[in-house]
């Protein structure tokens, strides 16, 4: 007994179109493990930052204007760790304008700050990037027909003001 050819084609097919689906379906879940990575390692810079900037605003060294000023900024940021997305974007934000504000640049503490504005901005790039890769791939016909994102949030970029 002969198999016809046309089975054996279409059987081939189907094992490689599902060793595709296979393999985007665990790109895709890797891709919002990194996703999930990188949204912590935000959070914890930008709690990082702001501990940094109540810390400097509590030290003495500024005027009283600007340490409340940084004080009030920072607390509203690590108020807002708890609230909705667009709550939070703006806190932070308020926070890196106040920073820049109080003028940073000549003092002794301005390069450890510096270092959290510029770890936070990096975090922030990384996310997004990782974001925007996962959108695409959740985006093509494949993944939408099968449903391979299964029931997932899509994830969303964060867009602060973080520019030094």
């Amino acid at each position: 007994m002969e198999i016809p050819w046309l089975l054996v084609a279409i059987g081939v097919v189907l094992l490689l179109f599902g060793a595709y689906a296979s393999w985007t379906a665990g790109r895709l879940d890797r891709l919002h493990a990194r996703v999930d990575l990188a949204r912590a390692t935000l959070e914890k810079e930008l709690a990082q930052r702001s501990a940094l900037a109540a810390e400097v605003a509590g030290a003495g060294v500024l005027d009283p204007a600007s340490a409340l000023l940084l004080l009030d900024a920072a607390h509203h940021a690590r108020a807002a760790s708890h609230d909705a997305m667009e709550v939070r974007e703006q806190a932070e934000s308020a926070l890196t304008r106040a920073i820049h504000a109080v003028g940073t640049e000549t003092e002794p503490w301005a390069g450890e700050l510096n270092l959290a504005m510029r770890r936070v901005q990096l975090a922030r790039r990384f996310h997004n990037d990782v974001v925007v890769s996962t959108r695409d791939l959740r985006h093509r016909r494949l993944v939408t027909w099968l449903r391979l994102a299964g029931r997932a949030p899509m994830p969303t970029t964060i867009e602060l003001e973080d520019s030094n």
